[in-house]
């Protein structure tokens, strides 16, 4: 078996919105909820039960890049974590159409930005950063792509300048959707199935090292 990239008494912070958050207890600092962050630290000690690595799931439902922003020396930065994954950005598309409340491009980059340089500058941590997703159900969720598509183009040029482990979460999941049906993993566009989070969950373990 090959050795994974996340080493022995690591602690991995998973940050985000809802997508991350699912449903965890946040009285509960180590609770991990029910989505990808669960999956990721359970299959990766079943695979590596030797190895003790902490796992932390600090996602907020609902949360936008500069909630992140607002949150981050608690959530993040005084956790001191030696890993931090995040998954943020389709909230800053979501509500630009629900509530006529939109993130310009410039601002969601200066938002993410924020987030990543005191992790290099500070923490020294590794990054992992995987980018917003979509797909086309509902058929009025095709028109969020003009919002959403220049927000993926800045996450990989900063995932690229932070030399961060890239997940292209947004190509992954529309591959799959060639396969099965857009519901059978994100039945409102955004929020996956369980089947969608063990997509994430799987990409995610390959993207360290450690997938199956």
């Amino acid at each position: 078996m090959t050795q994974p990239l996340i080493d022995d008494d690591a602690v991995v912070l998973f940050q985000g919105d809802s997508i991350t958050d699912a449903d965890r207890n946040r009285e509960d600092p180590d609770d991990l909820g029910l989505g990808y962050p669960a999956l990721v630290a359970a299959l990766f000690t079943a695979r590596y039960p030797g190895r003790r690595v902490r796992w932390l799931n600090r996602g907020i439902s609902g949360h936008r890049t500069g909630d992140l922003r607002a949150r981050w020396d608690a959530d993040c930065l005084g956790l001191r974590p030696t890993w931090v994954s995040i998954l943020i950005g389709i909230n800053d598309t979501w509500r630009r159409y629900s509530e006529h409340d939109p993130t310009p491009t410039e601002v969601y980059e200066a938002n993410y930005r924020a987030l990543l340089e005191p992790i290099r500058d500070h923490l020294g941590a590794r990054l992992v950063m995987v980018e917003p997703f979509l797909l086309p159900t509902p058929p009025d969720r095709i028109a969020w792509r003009e919002d959403l598509d220049p927000k993926i183009a800045v996450v990989r040029r900063l995932a690229v300048e932070f030399n961060a482990i890239y997940i292209p979460m947004d190509g992954l999941f529309a591959a799959a959707a060639d396969d099965r049906p857009a519901e059978d993993w994100l039945p409102d566009g955004v929020h996956p199935t369980p089947a969608g989070h063990a997509l994430i969950a799987n990409a995610w373990l390959r993207a360290v090292g450690a997938g199956a």
